[in-house]
């Protein structure tokens, strides 16, 4: 698929908009899977699709083949949504602390019909994962999310944050380590 999104970028570069359309669909199904799983807001992602796109259309002439369109697709939308959380955060510190719903990560997950004591205890992992997702840097989370959601490889992960090996295996191992320590008394009360 990646020959073909080669054509495609080459043809989108002549100014052949239906060959942009087609990297267009193509990837804004993995960008959204993406900044959802780092914003944790379906209107964030949204916008991350729509930017990630715009942006890529206006610099399409810098895209170098030396990585995979997608991993600079992939770079483009984490590097937005890290601006993202960031302002997120900016604002957040100017205002009191509150619980928002929209921040529920796990939210859009189906749950079989569980009984009572399920739904506690589902209530409690989500809220420890969305907590312990919440206090990793936005380098760990998104290290971590290209990494265990996205299934990318350490290089493709470095390539799209613009980090070297060792940083980005550093940011997964940090991020892995805080969300064990973060999680382990949810996980050792269900053994």
């Amino acid at each position: 698929m990646e020959v073909e999104a080669g054509s495609a970028v080459e043809r989108a570069r002549s100014g052949d908009s239906d060959a942009f359309r087609l990297l267009v669909e193509q990837h804004s199904r993995a960008i959204f899977r993406l900044a959802f799983r780092m914003t944790g807001n379906e209107q964030d992602a949204e916008d991350v699709v729509q930017e990630t796109f715009l942006r890529a259309y206006k610099q399409l002439n810098r895209y170098e083949a030396r990585s995979s369109f997608a991993t600079w697709l992939f770079r483009i939308a984490s590097n937005y949504s890290l601006d993202l959380i960031r302002m997120r955060k900016r604002h957040e510190d100017k205002r009191e602390r509150g619980a928002d719903e929209e921040r529920d990560i796990l939210q859009s997950i189906p749950l079989d019909t569980p009984g009572p004591e399920r739904m506690a205890y589902g209530t409690e992992v989500r809220d420890r994962v969305n907590a312990a997702l919440n206090e990793l840097s936005a380098q760990e989370r998104a290290a971590f999310v290209l990494r265990h959601f996205e299934g990318l490889s350490i290089e493709e992960i470095g390539a799209s944050l613009g980090t070297g090996t060792n940083a980005t295996k550093h940011s997964i191992f940090r991020a892995v380590q805080k969300l064990r320590k973060n999680l382990e008394p949810v996980v050792g009360h269900a053994r």
